[in-house]
């Protein structure tokens, strides 16, 4: 069962409003980062900014929304996509939705990371890092 703390109407404000203004920040800004995903009908790139912790090489990714958001839902189709955080590109794979249990505890996080992912539920997925000097942002051809 999926834990949905916020409303759905400040989602879809947040989409259209809050998103284009965050996403100018939000890869360089901890503890946001921007979720670069193909859209499943599409097919077109898009790019979410979002509240990640990482701990080692496993990202986890704050779920307001509940996991039945658009871009949820495109990266688990996808079973990859990026992610910029920190000024830096990564590579994600093996995309989870976690609603409760240990992987969902965060336990390397720090104290504030690991209430917020206590809370609600949480996009688990693998990171690694894009070596400097490829392409900026690993978009379709370039996610593996």
């Amino acid at each position: 069962m999926s834990r949905t703390p916020l409303p759905k109407s400040l989602a879809r404000f947040n989409r259209v409003v809050t998103n284009r203004i965050q996403g100018v920040w939000a890869p360089f800004a901890p503890p946001l980062a921007v979720i670069v995903h193909k859209g499943r009908r599409t097919g077109r790139e898009y790019r979410t900014p979002v509240l990640a912790f990482r701990d080692g090489r496993r990202l986890y990714v704050a779920l307001p929304y509940g996991s039945d958001t658009d871009w949820v839902r495109n990266l688990l189709a996808e079973e990859r996509g990026g992610v910029e955080r920190l000024g830096r590109a990564g590579r994600l794979t093996e995309p989870r939705v976690v609603t409760e249990g240990t992987d969902a505890s965060g336990a390397g996080l720090p104290g504030l990371a690991r209430r917020i992912v206590r809370h609600m539920d949480v996009l688990v997925a693998d990171i690694e890092e894009v070596p400097r000097g490829t392409a900026r942002m690993p978009g379709r051809a370039d996610t593996g």
